[in-house]
């Protein structure tokens, strides 16, 4: 050992003896921990490795055997470092350092900073910096978009675009918001607007917002009243309307008033309003027709107003000549669809005053290049005077004269379409012969079909038609029933779907039918002439011949090939197949004019006995007669004979002739029905013998007297 010291530098020496001190801390540690000390050992021979061992130990001291880093009071003894001065020192864990140490890897001693005009600047590298921004509520967008989707309705009044566009919105779970705002924002304005709100929502049900999302959406509303009431001072009243209408519509179920009743506070302004709806309007007779016609029953001027506005800004045109202010009230008007009536009213007022056709001439010029009037609608105005020249010149001599000096004036300045001349043409190789037989059943069908309005009395009419022998022109009487009766109330409409039915029965075939709704579509835009919303109901009409399996889904598309081409009734069976398609289709196409001609027919027999005795008993005979109009049913007057003569034979008492007699010359019992009850009475007089013995006697009384006062039809046997 002291040999070899003699070759060491002073420097490995120092280290020598550090490795040695360190030797003596092991080995004291080792002996310290070890619960069975040995004796004394005896020092071993070093090898030459452990020199190198060492060494290293003067930065990292480990455990012999490489085991478990020993401890030194508690600390680990890689933490353990000596000094020159042979203290120990405990380094930090992470090797940060304490008093004399380089300190921690990587660190500066300073505060760092990012230079941006360095050139290894990343911009990755700036601490993040949070901003904040304001999330978008995808209800409050719907909100705002339904606004100007409302609006835009309200001055358009299309209610396809209206369909459609509430349809692209999406959102479909925020529909009831649309409802109540629709309806928050209708009930703020005029007439008009309430009866276009209802009137879309309406078209809306089942076909883009559900029957449910309809009861919400008035639920709110109902919630929201109080609100509503500081705004509007009829709130409640306007509310309670447009719930009574939805019901009237069948677009919310009439257990929708007990329902949200329930859920309601009694002294809430949303239980006032369905209080109001169930006793103000639901609960009056006739409330449909009251509920529908309050807010004017249609959104658009009537065919009657619109002929007046034409026939008053024509004669002010002729008067002070100014075009444009004429084209400004025709745009005014906003019936485009209606403009064929101008040009035909024009030319006949230039034919009433012949100084004024250069004025008319103008105009129609003008209202041409201006694209006012379509040329379709020109060349249908045209058309219409064209086929009622020869009344025309019954009153205007000169009338087909001057037309004839117009039409090619028209043609060569551009503003009538050369296609009127080859049209007219065609027109005229196709008028149709005067044919007396013809016109004689028209003639006849009018009367019939008026005569069942009044007593719908289907057996008598199908007697009627089976006595007129013309079953050729069974497609005609459709045509003509289905036309007058779109020109009445509900009822009508009821009654003439319910008579298809019978008739498709007993004597009309899928044949005659499918003509018939073929001459209707054929003839739609004449008849939307007097009947606006001719189009909807024809649609209807088709749909309902559908559901009661008068026609097959097939003859739809049977009829649609049958039509000209460009005709707008293919536009209607489209409609009807819509309708057919939809959810609860059958029901709500069969309850589409009210499901019904009039009341049970208990109920109606029970008022009946009850204002007869009521007569009996001392009545007077204009209250009685005004107790059988107020029960609304002419088509069941036969049972107001029937049972008016039986209780004249139980009693004994004449009286109730004069009752009869009184309401045949009020013409509130017609003479069908007048037989009718006759009739009946004569059915069942075998049966009737046996409680009232000179029951036959006293009805052959009753016949005699009957016929002399003109009651009875000359069939009655």
């Amino acid at each position: 050992m002291a040999s070899s010291e003699g070759f060491l530098t002073e420097e490995q020496r120092e280290m020598l003896k550090i490795a040695s001190q360190n030797a003596e801390v092991m080995s004291s540690l080792s002996l310290s921990s070890s619960p069975k000390s040995p004796g004394p050992r005896s020092p071993r021979p070093k090898s030459p490795g452990q020199n190198s061992s060492v060494l290293s130990e003067h930065h990292h001291v480990k455990a012999p055997g490489g085991g478990h880093s020993a401890m030194v009071g508690g600390v680990a003894v890689r933490h353990v470092r000596r000094s020159h001065s042979g203290k120990l020192i405990r380094v930090k864990k992470d090797g940060a350092g304490g008093k004399g140490t380089w300190g921690k890897l990587l660190d500066t001693g300073g505060e760092s900073f990012i230079d941006r005009n360095d050139p290894n600047y990343d911009s990755g590298e700036e601490p993040y910096e949070l901003v904040g921004s304001t999330v978008s509520d995808p209800l409050d967008e719907y909100k705002k978009a339904v606004v100007s989707l409302v609006e835009e309705y309200f001055t358009t009044g299309d209610v396809e675009v209206a369909a459609s566009d509430l349809r692209e919105l999406g959102s479909s779970e925020y529909h009831p918001y649309f409802i109540k705002r629709l309806v928050s924002m209708a009930m703020d304005r005029h007439d008009k607007e309430k009866e276009m709100a209802s009137v879309l929502l309406s078209a809306l049900y089942a076909d883009v917002i559900m029957a449910a999302q309809i009861s919400q959406g008035y639920f709110m509303l109902l919630e929201s009243a109080d609100d509503l009431a500081v705004d509007i001072l009829d709130a409640v009243d306007v509310l309670a309307l447009f719930i009574a209408r939805a019901v009237v519509d069948d677009i919310l179920p009439p257990a929708f008033i007990t329902r949200a009743s329930k859920m309601l506070p009694e002294s809430s302004k949303g239980f006032q309003v369905l209080q109001t709806a169930e006793k103000s309007y639901l609960s009056a007779p006739h409330h449909a027709e009251l509920v529908e016609r309050r807010w004017g029953g249609s959104t658009h001027l009537s065919v009657d107003e619109v002929k007046k506005k034409i026939a008053d800004l024509l004669r002010e045109y002729v008067e002070s000549g100014d075009t444009s202010e004429a084209c400004r009230c025709i745009r005014q008007l906003g019936v485009s669809f209606f403009h064929h009536e101008v040009v035909k009213r024009a030319l006949v007022l230039a034919m009433e005053i012949r100084t004024a056709e250069p004025l008319i001439l103008r105009l129609l010029k003008e209202a041409a290049d201006e694209g006012l009037i379509s040329s379709s609608q020109m060349v249908k105005g045209f058309t219409r005077l064209a086929e009622s020249l020869d009344d025309l010149a019954l009153d205007i001599p000169s009338a087909k004269k001057m037309f004839q000096s117009v039409v090619p004036k028209a043609i060569s300045e551009g503003w009538l379409d050369a296609s009127f001349v080859k049209s007219s043409g065609k027109d005229g190789e196709k008028s149709e012969e005067k044919d007396e037989k013809l016109m004689r059943y028209k003639k006849e069908v009018v009367t019939i079909i008026h005569e069942y309005f009044l007593s719908d009395d289907i057996p008598e009419l199908i007697r009627s038609l089976v006595d007129l022998g013309m079953p050729e022109y069974n497609s005609i009487f459709l045509k003509k029933l289905i036309t007058l009766a779109m020109d009445r109330k509900n009822r009508e409409k009821e009654m003439a779907s319910v008579l298809l039915s019978a008739l498709h029965i007993e004597i009309f075939s899928t044949e005659d039918i499918v003509n018939g709704f073929v001459m209707l579509l054929e003839s739609a835009e004449d008849t939307a002439l007097d009947i606006l919303d001719a189009s909807n109901e024809l649609a209807f009409f088709l749909a309902r011949a559908v559901i009661d399996d008068v026609l097959a889904p097939l003859n739809l598309d049977e009829i649609a090939s049958m039509l000209p081409p460009k005709n707008s009734g293919s536009e209607t069976v489209c409609m009807a197949r819509t309708l057919t398609a939809a959810r609860h289709a059958g029901e709500r196409i069969l309850r589409c004019w009210g499901g019904g001609t009039g009341w049970a027919v208990e109920d109606a027999k029970d008022k009946i006995q009850k204002l007869l005795e009521e007569y009996e008993s001392g009545g007077v005979v204009s209250e009685a007669c005004q107790c059988i109009r107020d029960l609304a049913m002419p088509f069941f007057n036969h049972e107001v004979v029937k049972k008016a003569l039986v209780m004249a034979m139980e009693k004994k008492n004449d009286r109730m002739l004069e009752l009869l007699q009184e309401c045949f010359s009020e013409g509130l019992i017609t003479i069908n029905q007048m037989t009718k009850g006759f009739n009946r009475i004569k059915d069942g007089l075998d049966d009737l013998a046996l409680d009232i013995p000179n029951a036959k006697d006293k009805f052959k009384f009753y016949v005699e007297h009957a016929r002399e006062q003109g009651w009875l039809l000359p069939s009655f046997a």
